[in-house]
């Protein structure tokens, strides 16, 4: 039977370890960013990977297509695509949520922030769940854009190339908030959203 908010305020079975504000992400993403795990060096090393692959393909494209061209597909993977891409990313978190139960799922923003996100109003979510909700987008986007970029010509093995740097960067909070459950693995970990106050709430069975 799944867990319930209520269930969790139970302090002889559970306590409560953090309290994340919606509104001061930033700084948690970056302290989390920079523990090293094995999940953040696979994130930076695919970060870098991607890079690496945009660059050679640069090297390659060089002299054979006017600036104006190249000038164009860069837009396109690193401004243009990335932000048409957020909504498909914010879907790709919001299927898994639904299909483990979550309803009242809901779609933010904060551009302060430069801050995307899902989040379902008190639906309990367990390690293994929230881990599904955060990798999908960054597995499925990146997979089918090393596919597209194997099949397509010059030019857009460029802009892809750009845009499958951009969007790994773009996933630096799931990367995070999934870091601190990795680093908190030998716990058992809870977690729920109240997107009314804009609070994550994370909770430890003692």
């Amino acid at each position: 039977m799944a867990l319930r908010v209520e269930d969790l305020e139970d302090e002889s079975k559970y306590r409560q370890k953090l309290v994340l504000s919606f509104n001061d992400m930033i700084p948690f993403i970056l302290d989390y960013l920079k523990r090293r795990s094995l999940l953040t060096i696979f994130f930076w090393s695919a970060c870098f990977t991607f890079l690496m692959i945009a660059v050679s393909i640069r090297i390659r494209i060089a002299g054979y297509y006017p600036g104006s061209n190249i000038i164009l597909h860069s837009m396109l993977g690193i401004i243009i695509f990335p932000v048409m891409s957020v909504p498909v990313h914010e879907l790709l978190h919001i299927i898994p949520y639904y299909l483990s139960g979550a309803r009242k799922i809901r779609f933010g923003m904060d551009l302060r922030q430069y801050l995307f996100y899902v989040t379902a109003h008190r639906h309990v979510a367990t390690y293994n769940q929230f881990r599904i909700v955060a990798l999908l987008p960054f597995i499925l986007i990146s997979t089918t854009l090393l596919v597209c970029i194997y099949l397509l010509p010059g030019l857009w093995k460029w802009s892809l190339s750009l845009f499958l740097f951009s969007h790994a960067t773009m996933c630096a909070g799931d990367i995070a908030l999934l870091n601190f459950y990795y680093l908190n693995r030998k716990k058992k970990i809870y977690t729920w959203d109240d997107a009314d106050r804009k609070l994550a709430f994370f909770y430890e069975e003692i």
